[in-house]
């Protein structure tokens, strides 16, 4: 969990950062509709989950850009990691109940998804949050039962929290595509529209790539 202290008397968005933490706390949230026709065949071709492909395909967006790696360390410093993890909730039909894990992020799928079915495996009985969870962490949700037109997350704290909070509902066919909502929820501190833009065009770059 490497990071990097940031320098606020050379960073670039220091002003803006201390203007949204000092006067005006936003969360911006935004959701796109995302083709994932070419995703859902690449589950089956090669038997990796859908979920934990979008996961990384996600992940994969999120480590590339500076301003979704933002945090605090223990003394309350401003930090940048060097890469962050998708903290992703697992659903329990048998007892309607999620358990709440990390996987750690690794740049290349298959060592990914490796992971995330040795976590899966780890902590099968477990409900809520595992225990000894990483902070270099980002938020990853699902809404596999609706297509919905927008969701937004509120995060009940100070106004504190700077990483992403990232959730996707149900994918339909329409027109012979499979389309599938993506939100974002960021900070206003860390981000504008247009990192917000870019993470959406991205996820959609990687996904016509696969």
């Amino acid at each position: 969990m490497d990071y990097t202290v940031v320098d606020m008397e050379k960073w670039k968005r220091a002003e803006l950062f201390s203007h949204y933490m000092d006067y005006m706390r936003i969360v911006l949230s935004l959701t796109v509709d995302i083709d994932v026709t070419r995703l859902k065949e690449y589950s089956v071709k090669t038997g990796i989950g859908f979920y934990p492909l979008m996961i990384w395909v996600v992940s994969k967006v999120i480590n590339s850009h500076d301003e979704f790696k933002y945090s605090r360390n223990e003394k309350g410093e401003l930090i940048r990691w060097d890469t962050v993890s998708p903290s992703y909730t697992v659903f329990h039909k048998e007892d309607e109940n999620f358990t709440k894990m990390l996987t750690e992020y690794s740049e290349d799928l298959f060592e990914f998804y490796e992971r995330f079915k040795e976590d899966g495996k780890k902590h099968e009985n477990e409900r809520a949050i595992v225990k000894d969870h990483p902070a270099n962490f980002f938020d990853v949700s699902c809404l596999p039962w609706v297509k919905y037109r927008h969701f937004d997350m509120h995060v009940f704290d100070n106004g504190m929290f700077l990483a992403p909070v990232v959730t996707w509902g149900k994918y339909e066919e329409e027109n012979g595509r499979l389309i599938m909502p993506l939100s974002m929820n960021i900070h206003h501190a860390v981000a504008d529209g247009f990192h917000l833009s870019r993470f959406f065009n991205e996820v959609q770059e990687e996904i016509n790539s696969l």
